[in-house]
């Protein structure tokens, strides 16, 4: 099958989307399928050869945090280039409603069209104003996917018609099989994410630290992503600075090892996740998860039941759950089993599959749409059949 994906934001920041859009391609691309990828890029960024860049992104502010996104003449013609050039059996879009590639596909392309809507927001006056401009748009694509409840309900809420629920996709063994770090090991508290976006939940956990190391004073925060690190902990006392170590931005094996290694990690975000592949990841590598109370967060954690879940922006209450679990070995070997059980489901093994279950049930359609064309051109005509 010949497969086009279109990327929203840009391919040289990395995000969610990006990373499962990528691992997509991957997936698929293994399992003999054509792939390409068309997604804002610097044209001097190196990209992996099933990407296409369609130009330089901008930055927006979006949903609490900065998307770089891609619009205009020039994209518009680079879309229309790359659709014509790949003659796909299907187009995948993602976030078709953004004002970015994906929307531009959409007024584009023709034949089988899957859209993904990976954003979870309250309803808001400029998507109700932008709904008439979206519509035409939206109501050419074939079938829906969200990849959480919360991702669907904002598409019911904010667009009308429905989706199947299909969750983020992960390499579970790329995890699981992943070396600890010594270095990162012994009574370690684990975080990834940009560290000046407020959402991500940093502050939270910075304003929950000085009371985990007046009760275990052993204690380190261990610090993955980009951003001011000064900054971030400005707010703690002197004294208790130098239990925060900053690791900057980590490769993915890194990460999976970072994973590996921590104690305990923690997923203080607050706000504007639909899903929380972080956790995911997390349980691949065994990691026990502690996780503000997010619906999203709760759904990928069986309502607690493969992680444990804090009130959101209580610090008081991060603390008090972190300094019991560090404090509790069984219970965090509890957690890992739980964990590493529940989290076979976002395998790719599985996600993949229901993904490719849609293509070929849009492409099964559209080709008998096809036929039953050429039968009434047939009988209007006085054709025999093939």
């Amino acid at each position: 099958m010949k497969i086009g994906i279109v990327c929203p934001y840009s391919w040289d920041v990395p995000g969610g989307v990006q990373f499962h859009i990528r691992d997509l391609a991957e997936h698929l691309i293994a399992l003999g399928h054509e792939v390409s990828v068309l997604a804002p890029a610097d044209d001097e960024t190196p990209l992996p050869p099933y990407v296409v860049s369609a130009g330089r992104a901008v930055p927006v502010p979006y949903n609490g945090s900065v998307a770089r996104l891609n619009f205009g003449f020039l994209s518009a013609a680079r879309v229309r280039r790359w659709l014509h050039d790949g003659t796909f059996d299907v187009i995948h879009i993602h976030e078709p409603a953004s004002p970015s590639l994906g929307l531009l596909a959409c007024w584009a392309a023709q034949g089988p069209i899957v859209a993904t809507f990976h954003t979870s927001n309250p309803r808001s006056r400029a998507m109700i104003a932008a709904y008439p401009i979206l519509q035409p748009a939206l109501e050419k694509i074939s079938a829906r996917i969200a990849v959480s409840e919360y991702a669907r309900r904002t598409l019911v809420e904010h667009l009308g018609g429905d989706a199947v629920v299909i969750p983020n996709g992960v390499d579970v063994d790329f995890f699981a099989r992943a070396e600890p770090k010594a270095a990162w090991q012994g009574d370690t508290v684990g975080f990834i994410g940009r560290i000046d976006e407020p959402r991500k939940g940093l502050p939270v956990l910075m304003k929950a630290l000085p009371r985990i190391l007046a009760e275990r004073p052993g204690t380190r925060l261990l610090v993955a992503g980009r951003g001011d690190e000064e900054e971030a902990v400005e707010s703690l006392p002197a004294e208790m600075r130098d239990r925060v170590e900053f690791l900057g931005m980590v490769s993915d094996e890194n990460k999976a090892r970072f994973l590996r290694s921590v104690d305990l990690y923690v997923a203080p975000n607050t706000g504007g996740e639909s899903f929380g592949i972080i956790l995911v990841e997390a349980m691949s590598a065994g990691a026990p998860v502690l996780a503000s109370d997010l619906d999203a967060f709760a759904q990928v954690l069986d309502q607690g039941g493969a992680g444990e879940l804090f009130a959101n922006e209580d610090a008081d209450a991060l603390a008090e759950s972190a300094i019991r679990l560090l404090g509790d070995a069984d219970r965090r070997a509890e957690l890992r089993e739980r964990g590493s059980k529940h989290v076979r489901r976002f395998d790719w093994s599985t996600v993949g599959a229901d993904i490719l279950s849609v293509y070929e049930t849009v492409t099964t359609g559209a080709a008998a749409v096809a036929t039953d064309e050429r039968s009434g051109l047939r009988a209007r005509f006085g054709l025999a059949r093939d």
